[in-house]
């Protein structure tokens, strides 16, 4: 299989699962309205982490069909699914707006929180690149030594050989 039909097939996949996540949190909450009486028996039967399942719930029922993006993960609201409906859109609205990962909106939060209101700019992609599995798991590991998100990391050590390269 070539790298290209690969990658549409990750793709294909994450938005099954993605959708998979709604509809079992859709399922969960309906079962707890109609059948509280079975509802847990129903549960044992699907056979899935039951933590996981009231994860899903607990978005889902935050979340109800008209205020969910198409365009955003089932991640980018659980994200944002302990905010107030207002502030939880407004985020929501954010994250459509700058192509926000989910990770992404998970450090906007994290920055905000901090007091730093400060929205990053409209984001660029960078070229995709291969390397030794070897070297990405070191990267990995030094990612989580530092307590961040591959991602984040990766654009962190990005800046810093900039800086080293060009100055501050």
């Amino acid at each position: 299989m070539s790298y290209d039909r690969w990658e549409k097939a990750g793709l294909y996949i994450f938005r099954i699962a993605d959708s998979s996540a709604w509809c079992l949190g859709d399922w969960l909450v309906y079962g707890q309205e109609c059948y509280a009486d079975r509802y847990q028996a129903g549960v044992q039967a699907a056979g899935l982490d039951y933590q996981t399942l009231r994860n899903y719930a607990w978005v889902a029922r935050h979340f109800e069909s008209a205020r969910r993006r198409e365009n955003l993960s089932f991640g980018h609201h659980a994200e944002v699914a302990s905010l107030p409906p207002a502030e939880a859109d407004t985020w929501l609205d954010r994250a459509e707006q700058h192509g926000w990962s989910r990770n992404q909106l998970r450090v906007q939060l994290r920055e905000s929180r901090r007091g730093n209101r400060a929205i990053a700019p409209a984001r660029a992609s960078l070229p995709r690149i291969s390397a030794p599995h070897e070297r990405v798991e070191r990267w990995r590991e030094a990612a989580s030594k530092d307590d961040r998100d591959f991602e984040e990391w990766i654009l962190l050590t990005l800046d810093r050989a900039a800086a080293h390269e060009l100055g501050p």
